[in-house]
């Protein structure tokens, strides 16, 4: 197991920003929307909020062609972490790189794993702060207490939870995100699968990893307050022609109930009910877990081609 790294190091807070790119924004849009975000425009490409919100999670650029690609990652860090992070990378000898075209140049930007840009930047604390709403149905008293199908709202998802990347070698990941990021491992599963989590407080995982042969975005998870609410989204993505995907379930690590739904690049956005929580500095137990364990303790068979990454391989 990697061990924790002590509280005094400078970590990452949240993930600030995802980027990607896809061969058609229309398709994105219609996707995005009916999953239930809040789909902006904005300089020429999507812009994905929560509704009610102020913050934007993730962009989805035009791309040149070709498959879904993840294209660079915005970290949050707490402002007076800027130089400690500056020093940290002189220190163990990690370049800076120039930010990719049409990113914000602030910050540090350094070249991770799988030659994944990523961009370390003062931001405002995003990741949860407390355990997400728990909205369980009321106790038996003589009346309905099922919602109506008839009056039923659409899902509509509180805050991004976390994202799950692909990579070509999960221990490399672990050991640039947990000793140069600061972040913190939570589980792993026989070197194929790792979750880790950030010691300012987040959800068992603000970034997880899985084995491939090349590195891209497997999947974002967006917390929604219980279980119907879960159901219901994947009900209303089968009406809006998205059938695809797997669960509904409940995972092992991290414990919480999902949905993933297919999206049109064969990748995966996920419905995530009431998942584990680590507070500030708490020592989750971390272990390594049988792959039995990795991932899920009830639900339908996983799809054949869950873990499939369907992005390009970096050159």
């Amino acid at each position: 197991m990697t061990n924790p790294q002590p509280p005094n190091r400078p970590a990452i807070h949240s993930v600030d920003e995802f980027v990607f790119s896809v061969p058609d924004l229309a398709v994105a849009r219609h996707f995005y929307t009916s999953f239930g975000l809040d789909v902006r425009d904005e300089g020429g490409a999507l812009a994905l909020y929560t509704h009610g919100h102020p913050h934007r999670w993730a962009r989805v650029l035009q791309g040149q062609g070709g498959p879904k690609r993840l294209e660079w990652l915005s970290l949050g860090i707490h402002a007076q972490d800027l130089a400690r992070f500056a020093a940290l990378l002189r220190e163990r000898g990690i370049p800076t790189v120039a930010a990719p075209e049409g990113a914000d140049p602030s910050g540090l930007w350094l070249q991770g794993p799988d030659d994944l840009p990523i961009q370390l930047r003062v931001a405002a604390k995003v990741s949860p702060d407390a355990p997400g709403p728990r909205d369980v149905p009321p106790a038996p008293a003589n009346f309905g207490r099922a919602p109506s199908r008839s009056t039923a709202q659409a899902t509509r998802p509180l805050y991004l939870s976390h994202i799950l990347l692909f990579t070509a070698d999960v221990r490399e990941a672990l050991d640039f995100y947990t000793g140069v990021l600061g972040l913190q491992v939570s589980d792993e599963s026989a070197g194929i699968i790792a979750f880790l989590h950030t010691p300012h407080g987040s959800d068992h995982h603000l970034i997880a990893f899985a084995k491939s042969h090349a590195g891209g975005l497997h999947h974002s998870s967006w917390c929604v307050p219980s279980l119907d609410a879960v159901g219901m989204g994947a009900q209303q993505m089968v009406v809006a022609g998205y059938p695809d995907g797997w669960g509904l379930g409940r995972h092992v690590l991290g414990s919480n109930y999902f949905r993933y739904v297919r999206d049109p690049w064969g990748s995966f956005t996920e419905y995530s009910f009431d998942i584990d929580y680590v507070a500030p500095h708490a020592q989750w137990p971390a272990a390594d877990h049988p792959p039995e364990d990795s991932l899920y303790v009830w639900g339908p068979a996983v799809p054949e081609d869950f873990i499939v990454n369907h992005e390009a391989a970096r050159s």
